[in-house]
């Protein structure tokens, strides 16, 4: 701590709060409190607004999303507390000057007098400084993870605008004389078909490279839109055409949103190693930074692939003519591990490393200015910025759109097939049903109770058993008709959904 008068003194180059005008310390208190009442306001806002749409899924993103800031929170105030208690713990300069992320360099004499291990011929275990600069690392990183997510949920939802264009396609009169149930076509004159059965599917290798290029040019064809429409409709909705496939596909993707948005242990924990394999001269960064892009480059390749194989079952079946549209099976099978939801963990994770990249090279920008040694090769740099935008723009505008079409393909439908006020209809009623259940049986109950006591000698086994009624089990979905949700929900709806 300085001295409180002695306008020559130098011993210490930063002062404590006892040396700090109070009208400094309340204009930054006060800026922070505002700011932080602020933020709150608007999350406050934007959660009420979701609840009033309806957003149920993207509300829980938001709430998800404020855990997030509130570990972060935590991790900050933690970092803080214990940075002193962490920089009085002494090592010796052996084990300190091994895996330096950085040349070794010399500290000034001045460096050595304030160092407490200095003193002592030994080095701190980490210092105050760079305690407050790892808690910088984390904030930079946390925000990046989030701002990631929200951009390439946004972009791809920008991206996927056209389908609602096709959807609006699929009701026209001229879509179903085109597609009418009873012409007759040969399965190649098709024009899924003509996209798909070709020579360049011969073997798997071919068909392989043929999706991988696929995916930069034309990822997503109307044709393929369509086709795979009408095959979910034909397998879990009979033959309601009427069916809105893009906003189920919308609902699907919000559902998906809010686990693209957190951070697991995992994913903090790939933080630790990666922190640990900075090691200079290993260069482990720009071999990191290839990771996103092989990864999001596989997914696309595969998700392609799918589509094709799907194709390639309609040429594989006996019958070489089809009946109106061309109808693809949807099936667990054409995904790794028969997991759809295993392409969204691979897109989570590779979002997380793409923002850990970007995240990394802004901190030490920020923390230790350009020409750190963190940047002495300036082709690194280049190198690990290009594919970090490259991964990006890859993710959004190629791989989820792909990822949202294409796993709706698994055995079984997701839960936003239901729209929000169909489920809390559901709910609602099936709510009604048990509580009628209930009473008749605490009734039932009222009314043996009531027999025992006019006859003390009748035992408990001369009880007549008491049934319960079955009618009023809960309902299937294809069961829960629209007339029964129009009585419960203000906005009528039209349900045909089978399982």
């Amino acid at each position: 701590m300085t001295t409180g008068g002695g306008g020559g003194s130098t011993s210490s180059p930063s002062r404590t709060l006892l040396d700090t005008p109070t009208w400094a310390v309340a204009t930054v208190c006060f800026i922070f409190i505002f700011l932080g009442i602020f933020i709150e306001h608007l999350i406050h806002l934007l959660c009420h607004w979701l609840k009033k749409h309806r957003k149920t899924a993207l509300f829980e993103a938001v709430e998800k999303l404020k855990s997030v800031l509130m570990q972060l929170g935590f991790l900050s105030l933690l970092l803080a507390v214990i940075q002193r208690p962490i920089s009085k713990i002494c090592i010796p300069n052996k084990i300190a000057n091994s895996m330096l992320p950085c040349h070794q360099r010399e500290l000034t004499s001045v460096e050595n007098l304030k160092d407490r291990c200095g003193s002592r011929g030994m080095t701190s275990f980490m210092s105050q400084n760079g305690i407050n600069q790892l808690n910088n690392f984390i904030f930079v990183l946390a925000m990046m993870q989030i701002v990631y997510s929200v951009v390439t949920m946004a972009l791809g939802r920008a991206k996927m605008k056209r389908w609602k264009i096709w959807e609006k396609e699929s009701q026209t009169i001229e879509y179903m004389a085109a597609n009418d149930p009873n012409r007759f076509r040969y399965k190649r004159e098709t024009t899924f078909g003509r996209r798909h059965m070709n020579k360049f599917t011969t073997t798997s290798t071919h068909l392989w490279i043929k999706c991988f290029f696929r995916q930069f040019f034309h990822s997503v064809a109307k044709v393929d839109y369509l086709t795979l429409r009408h095959g979910f409709i034909s397998a879990h909705l009979s033959s309601n055409n009427a069916f809105n496939f893009q906003k189920y596909i919308k609902r699907s993707l919000e559902d998906d949103f809010k686990v693209v948005v957190g951070i697991s242990p995992f994913m903090w924990l790939l933080v630790v190693i990666f922190l640990l394999v900075d090691v200079h001269g290993w260069n482990v960064y720009l071999w990191v930074s290839f990771l996103p892009l092989i990864t999001v480059l596989v997914i696309g390749t595969k998700l392609e692939t799918i589509v094709a194989q799907m194709a390639l079952q309609l040429k594989t079946q006996e019958d070489n003519v089809i009946i109106g549209s061309p109808t693809v099976q949807p099936n667990d099978n054409l995904f790794w591990f028969n997991q759809p939801q295993f392409v969204l963990t691979l897109l989570h994770y590779t979002l997380f490393i793409n923002a850990f990249e970007l995240a990394f090279f802004i901190w030490v920008t920020w923390q230790f200015g350009i020409k750190s040694c963190y940047h002495e090769h300036v082709e690194i740099i280049v190198i690990r910025v290009v594919l970090a935008v490259m991964v990006q723009v890859l993710c959004s505008y190629i791989t989820l759109p792909l990822y949202a079409l294409v796993t709706q393909m698994g055995s079984h439908f997701k839960r936003a097939l239901l729209e929000e006020h169909i489920m809390q209809a559901i709910k609602q009623w099936h709510a009604q049903v048990k509580n009628k259940k209930e009473k008749k049986r605490l009734q039932q109950q009222e009314g043996a109770g009531a027999k025992l006591s006019t006859n003390n000698r009748v035992t408990t086994d001369q009880l007549p058993e008491i049934e319960f009624s079955s009618h009023n089990r809960v309902p299937t979905v294809a069961e829960f008709t629209a007339r029964e949700i129009h009585e419960i929900s203000e906005e009528p709806v039209q349900v045909t959904i089978v399982h």
